[in-house]
């Protein structure tokens, strides 16, 4: 068995111990790729497969626009409330972390790896939900520059 069939397997155990389908169901279907050798699936994957899924996201958050169950004068109302205002805001930072994350995986990819496992962790231990390595590439950057603010 190669490094990455037994890590896979490894995952696979977790997601069942954690009762965490996500990590449970991508670990079964990448070894389900390696075991069947069927590896252009990889690449098509890794170029494709963040896209993919944010798609999917934004599809799932859009859906209650897309049955019309929301007045727009309600919309715009909780759009300009306070908690609207501050979800913009929020918008905003997070697109702007998720920005600064892309770019420091560009320049240390490495930092992935910590990246997944402290995913896992946060999925097993905390209850978290992986929507993708760019926000915790943004905190990292954010947590590596105050700390070059102290150095």
């Amino acid at each position: 068995m190669t490094s990455g069939t037994i890590t896979l397997l490894f995952l696979l155990i977790i997601g069942f111990v954690s009762d965490s389908t996500l990590i449970a169901t991508a670990a079964c279907l990448l070894l389900i790729i390696k075991l069947t050798k069927t590896f252009r699936f990889f690449s098509l994957l890794d170029r494709r497969g963040l896209e993919v899924g944010l798609i999917f996201l934004m599809l799932s958050v859009l859906v209650p626009l897309a049955h019309d169950n929301m007045a727009y004068l309600d919309l715009l109302k909780k759009t300009l409330s306070p908690h609207g205002i501050l979800a913009m805001i929020g918008g905003a930072l997070a697109t702007h972390m998720n920005g600064e994350g892309l770019k420091l995986l560009k320049l240390d990819p490495q930092l992935i790896f910590g990246m997944v496992l402290g995913s896992i962790i946060g999925i097993v231990f905390l209850g978290g939900i992986p929507i993708g390595p760019l926000m915790a590439a943004g905190l990292t950057a954010l947590f590596l520059e105050v700390i070059y603010w102290f150095k």
